[in-house]
Parts: C-alpha cells; structure tokens; sequence
C-alpha cells in the first residue's frame, strides 16, 4: 500500500528475466518531475516521448506515466526532510523502470545525494553515459563527431560508497593508528609509509563480483553494435592502485577471456595471432619479443613468462581466433585512466566502450559530454539486474526554474535510451533523428543558441520539444 500516491488503474508492470526486461505493450513507468529546472523539462520530454511512442507504434503501445516524488517536491508533499519516501522506493521496487529530472542535493537531512542513494538501494550497478555528436551542436573542438562513445561506470563501489571519517573523529583516529601501527608494518612492501595524524580518512571497496557483472555488462552492449564500434576498454589507474583499479583490469579480462571466450580477444592476444599469422614460421622467443619492446632487458623470469604467454594463447585460441578471425571479435583492451582524457580528444574515434569505476567514470563521462555540447546534451541511466532509473546528468540550476528556457536535451535523449532499453528501438530512433534535425536546423534553446556563430535565435524549452517533434520523419 502507498501512503500518498495512487498507481494507475490502466497499464502492466514491466518484469524482469535473467537481468532484462520483459514489456508488455502498456507499460506503467513511474517518473520524478525533478526539482528546479525538472518543472521545465520534464513536461517537455514527456511531450516528446509519448510522440515518439505514437508516431512509431500508432495505439498499438502507449506509456503509463506514474508521478512519483524525490526531492524538495517530496519534502512539500511528505514533510520536512523527507527527500525520497518510502513510496518512491516501493513503486520504483515495483515497477522496475523510472525515469527522473534533477534532484537537488539535501541540505540537513540523512541523505547525502539523492542520485547516489537511488542507485544503491536498487542495486543500479551500470551507470551507462553515451556521448555522440548531433551536427551543428557547438564544441570547443574542431571535430567532435568522431567521437562516439558510451561510457559504463560502475555506480555502486569505489570511493562513492562514501564510508570515511573525519579528521578528528574518534573511529578515525582509532583506524588511523590500527594502520599505522598494525597493519602499513605488517605489510614489507609499504615500507615505512605512515597516514598523518591529522588526516580525514576513507575506504576505496573494489569487488572482484562488481567489477565483472559491470564488464559483462559492456561485453554484452558491445555485441549488439556494429563490427567497427565493437570494443571495450577497461579503464583503470592500475600502476598505482594495483589491488583496487589493477584488479578491476584483471577481472575484466577474466571475464572476457573465460564467458566470453568465443565473442572476445584481448589486445595482447590480437599482437601474438597477428604475429604468427604474418610470419607462420616465428618462433615463440621472436613473437614473445615483438609484443614486449622490453622483452631483452627483462630477467629470465619475466621472459620465461612471456614464452610461456604466447604459447598457451596460440595453443588455446588459434584454431578459434587464429587466421583472421579475431577481427571479427569484441576487441577488449585496456587504458590508463589520464591516458584516455587525453585519448578521447586526441585519438576519440579509436574507442567505443568504455568500461571504468566509479570516480573515473564520474570524471571521464563529464569529459566526453563537453566535447559533444556539455551536460545539456548527456544523456544517462543507472541499471541494475531487476531494475533501471533513466535520468537528467544535469543540476538542478533553480534561477532557471520555471522560465520555460533551460535546454531540455539530457532528460531527452535518457528518455530515448529508456525506449532503446525497452526494446522500442523505432521510437528510440525517431528522438534521437527528431532532436538531431532540429540542432541542424539550429531550432535550439538558448544556451546552444548562444554558443553558434552566428548566434540564433533561441527556443523556448517547450518549443524546442515540438521542433523535435516536427522533425520526426
């Protein structure tokens, strides 16, 4: 039972099988206005995706909105503090897939973002973050559309768990003195390393369980692109943090190698077929040589290991990899997290998947939306194995609120990625080529308006949604 919210009496809940979603043709899909500018662009999207829905299907499918509250809306409706009721939790419990605006962060209450406590309740293990490039959108860089990516950021571990202590506390003192005393001493390779006394202190949790139900789940987008864009890179501050972000790499190559064996090849391995596929006599010493520069300054050891490598690749995968045939696999590879900041503005169209932690991703995900128009323009969801929240990457910007002018196009295209996610690819489609027309034709709101040369005259929020709408073809 819901103490202040009433489901509709039309419509059937979305279910789940083994992690995907299962839609009847009415689905009831609860949605959180949002706060602040979510007043502007929630009815713009709404507008744009039952559109869509019925351009696509006629009355054969049709969404089941189900208002639901986060947020100041949630503290007006249910009480000071209240910030995400227990109902919220339950319908979105209920109904599987949700869609929201942005949420301010609570000031005074419990919560300590609203965002991060929807993903850790439900699990929402995959924060997935596409970034492409509309033409005619403004861009800091010279060629923004060869840059077309989806980042996977592993939404539940990392340093957002947010377990620290601060500096002063008790427990912290207590654990700082545990480590310095006990545990950094037990431990030859940190040496004589100590944490100050006067240090604020926090946990850096990598699963091996997390890490690779998020790589699955890029492995399994990836099969579902086109040949050229079927890759995945594991992104990762592995040199430094080898137990934590080197163990997130070697866990997504376990998976790829092991699950995914016949879909996948690592890059590596790609080097040791190429090898001896170009020259069928090479040796395991030569081959082992070429795809480590280093291989001769190496101890005995380290080159031992290397032969043994390259021997067990080609004896394990030529026959199911060998002669060409990993081209036509998934291509996993790996990067070193400041590496790809750069790689994604140098190099962007080398890559297409990238799957990274928490922190990284937060920061990477950003990056990439900046050189394709800024956050206005990504789009995002939170997904999980028996649940999906579709959302606005943006703040709340409250001097907008209200004002019918904030560019609605984030909460847009998350709302094309929730009909991908349900399977209605043809609506999906129609957003995406609706909201692509109209930048060309430069029917934007005021903040791409401003950024074209020459300047354009800009839309209203709501008008931008019924630009998109004309241009769907």
């Amino acid at each position: 039972m819901y103490q202040k919210i009433s489901p509709p009496e039309t419509g059937h809940k979305i279910t789940f099988q083994q992690g995907e979603p299962v839609v009847p043709d009415e689905p009831i899909v609860p949605f959180i206005r949002g706060d602040g500018t979510g007043v502007d662009i929630w009815p713009a999207t709404q507008r744009v995706l039952d559109a869509a829905v019925k351009a696509a299907y006629g009355n054969q499918r049709q969404i089941i909105w189900f208002k639901i509250y986060a947020g100041d809306e949630a503290c007006e409706r249910y009480g000071t503090y209240e910030y995400l009721p227990e109902d919220t939790l339950q319908a979105i419990r209920e109904y599987g897939v949700a869609i929201k605006g942005p949420l301010t962060t609570p000031v005074g209450g419990g919560i300590r973002s609203l965002n991060v406590a929807l993903r850790q309740i439900n699990d929402l293990y995959a924060c997935v973050r596409p970034c492409r490039y509309y033409p005619g959108t403004p861009s800091p860089h010279k060629q923004p559309e060869k840059l077309d990516i989806i980042v996977y950021r592993e939404n539940t571990e990392d340093i957002y768990l947010g377990i620290e202590w601060k500096q002063g506390s008790e427990v912290g003192d207590r654990l700082i003195k545990l480590l310095n005393n006990e545990l950094i001493p037990a431990t030859p390779e940190h040496g004589s390393k100590q944490i100050p006394l006067d240090s604020g202190i926090g946990i850096k949790p990598i699963s091996k369980t997390g890490s690779q139900r998020l790589v699955r789940r890029a492995i399994k987008h990836a099969l579902q692109l086109p040949k050229a864009k079927q890759m995945v890179t594991l992104v990762h501050k592995g040199n430094i943090m080898k137990y934590t972000e080197g163990a997130f790499r070697d866990w997504g190559y376990e998976l790829a190698t092991t699950e995914f064996r016949q879909d996948c090849v690592t890059e590596r391995e790609s080097w040791i077929l190429s090898n001896q596929e170009s020259t069928p006599d090479i040796s395991i010493d030569e081959n082992a040589c070429k795809i480590d520069p280093g291989y001769d300054s190496l101890t005995p050891e380290k080159q031992a290991a290397i032969r043994s490598e390259v021997g067990q690749i080609l004896e394990n995968i030529w026959e199911s990899h060998g002669n060409g045939q990993w081209k036509d696999k998934i291509m996993v590879n790996d990067r070193i997290a400041d590496s790809i900041f750069q790689q994604i503005q140098t190099r962007p169209d080398e890559y297409s998947i990238l799957a990274t932690m928490n922190l990284n991703g937060d920061y990477l995900s950003d990056a990439a939306a900046a050189i394709v128009g800024g956050l206005g323009m990504g789009p995002g969801a939170n997904i999980g194995d028996q649940c999906a929240i579709f959302e606005a990457t943006h703040g709340t910007a409250p001097k907008h609120a209200g004002l019918d002018r904030i560019n609605p196009g984030s909460l847009i295209l998350s709302g094309a990625m929730m009909l991908e996610y349900l399977g209605w690819q043809e609506a999906a489609d129609l957003v995406r080529q609706g909201l692509g027309a109209a930048i060309a034709h430069q029917e934007v709101t005021y903040d791409l308006a401003r950024m074209m040369d020459p300047a354009a005259e800009p839309l209203r929020c709501s008008e931008f949604a019924e630009a998109i709408i004309r241009h769907f073809e």
